[in-house]
C-alpha cells in the first residue's frame, strides 16, 4: 500500500513538473490577421476629409477584384463622379502600383505582422512615374505607438496606430524633396485601416492634409 502511495506521488509530480514548464496559452496576445482570407467582394468605403480647408472631398469605395497569391487587384471609385482607377498590393498592403507610379519594391505604407506595440521597420523603394519619367528614391520608417480603441459611422474598432515617416528626392533634380507623415489605424478584425491621415509637404511647405476615414465595409462571405 506504501509503495503504491509513493508511485502515485513520483508520477503527480512529474505531471505537476511538466506542465509547470509547458508554455500557458496567453488570451490577451496580440491577435493575428490572415491575409490568406482577402477575397474578391471585400470593399471598404471612405470619407476623404480635406482638413486644411475642413471639408470632405470626396468618397471612395475600395473593391477588391482579384488575389493571387503575391498581389491583391483593387478597384476605386469616387462616389458621383464617375472616375475609377485600379490598385495592385503586396499581401501587406502596401502598393505595387498605383498608375501612373510603379514602386520597387512597394510603395513602404502597408503592415507588418504580427502587430506589437514598439514594432519597427525601415523602407527604401524607388519612385517611376510613368507619365514624365521623373523618379525618386524614397526612404522612410514605420513605428506601431499606440493600441486605440475608435469611432466612425462605419463603428468601433479596436485598433493599432502605425506611424509612416519618410522622404522622396528625384534623382533628376535633388532639390526637389516631397515628404510625408501618415498615422494609420489599422483595424485586425476589418483586415484594412479605420482611419489613416497623411500629412505631405514639398520643399518643407506643407502641400496637402488629408483624413480618410471609414464609413462602410464588408466582407464576402466564404
Amino acid at each position: 500500500m506504501l509503495r503504491q502511495y509513493v508511485i502515485a506521488l513520483i508520477v503527480l509530480c512529474g505531471v505537476t513538473s511538466v506542465s509547470a514548464q509547458e508554455p500557458v496559452p496567453n488570451s490577451g496576445a496580440a491577435a493575428k490577421i490572415d491575409l490568406q482570407q482577402v477575397a474578391p467582394g471585400d470593399h471598404w468605403t471612405y470619407e476623404v476629409k480635406d482638413e486644411i480647408v475642413g471639408t470632405i472631398l470626396r468618397t471612395r469605395t475600395d473593391m477588391v477584384t482579384d488575389v493571387s497569391k503575391n498581389e491583391i487587384a483593387v478597384r476605386f471609385d469616387v462616389a458621383d463622379t464617375g472616375r475609377s482607377g485600379n490598385l495592385i498590393y503586396d499581401r501587406s498592403w502596401n502598393i505595387l502600383r498605383e498608375e501612373p507610379f510603379k514602386y520597387s519594391p512597394n510603395n513602404g505604407t502597408g503592415i507588418q505582422l504580427p502587430l506589437t506595440l514598439g514594432a519597427q521597420w525601415k523602407f527604401a523603394i524607388d519612385v517611376t512615374n510613368s507619365r514624365n519619367g521623373l523618379t525618386f528614391r524614397r526612404i522612410g520608417n514605420s513605428k506601431v505607438t499606440a493600441k486605440e480603441s475608435i469611432t466612425t459611422k462605419a463603428g468601433t474598432f479596436e485598433t493599432f496606430v502605425i506611424e509612416t515617416n519618410y522622404a522622396g528626392k528625384n534623382i533628376q533634380d535633388p532639390t526637389l524633396i516631397n515628404e510625408s507623415s501618415d498615422r494609420t489605424w489599422f483595424s485586425l478584425d476589418v483586415n484594412h485601416w479605420v482611419k489613416r491621415n497623411i500629412v505631405r509637404r514639398q520643399r518643407g511647405h506643407v502641400t496637402e492634409n488629408n483624413t480618410i476615414e471609414l464609413i462602410d465595409y464588408g466582407h464576402k462571405k466564404q
